[in-house]
């Protein structure tokens, strides 16, 4: 996937169609599959939805576990852990946490519609292309094959949420299966 700067502006009503955004409740392709808290057990919040090159309408869901007592559930910045999920419909989610077939859940608030910005001046958070890391490279190392498919800055993103202090979120999806990891980094 060529790399594509990213600006998010507000939708000015829920959008319904598999486009790239975040906020609002997640566009199904096939069977909801809203992914669990390993250590809670309760649904994770949705932060977006990613619109992926194909043939054929394909979208990659990203959630990370908030608890409303707790503003950190410890793990969720690590791919493995069971705290957040990112995959991809058609396909499958990872085995690390439980899904349940719910349409709607927690998210961030209202829908905002990703826009191409102009560069990495307007914008740190990209579609595709090669992660700038903050800490060092962490690409995931469980079987793959993995592509870097997004790029997500806390300061770009349009709600609070917790990548640590000036965070970057990194999603990588495993094309032939739709599995996906993520991880943050933070300064």
């Amino acid at each position: 996937m060529d790399k594509q700067y990213l600006r998010f502006v507000m939708a000015e009503a829920p959008i319904l169609e598999p486009v790239t955004k975040l906020g609002g409740q997640p566009v199904w392709l096939e069977e909801p599959t809203w992914p669990l808290s390993a250590t809670t057990g309760n649904p994770m919040r949705f932060i977006g939805q990613i619109a992926l090159p194909d043939d054929r309408p394909r979208l990659a869901y990203l959630f990370m576990t908030e608890d409303e007592d707790a503003w950190l559930i410890e793990g969720t910045w690590e791919t493995d852990a069971g705290e957040n999920a990112f995959f991809a419909q058609p396909g499958r989610p990872a085995p690390l946490y439980d899904v349940r077939p719910l349409s709607t859940g927690p998210t961030h608030g209202p829908d905002h519609l990703a826009v191409p910005a102009s560069s990495e001046e307007t914008s740190t958070s990209f579609l595709g292309g090669a992660p700038k890391w903050l800490q060092g490279e962490e690409t995931p190392t469980t079987s793959g094959p993995w592509e870097h498919t997004l790029q997500l800055d806390s300061c770009d993103v349009p709600f609070p949420i917790n990548f640590g202090d000036a965070g970057i979120g990194y999603a990588f999806l495993n094309p032939h299966t739709g599995e996906g990891r993520f991880l943050w980094q933070c300064c």
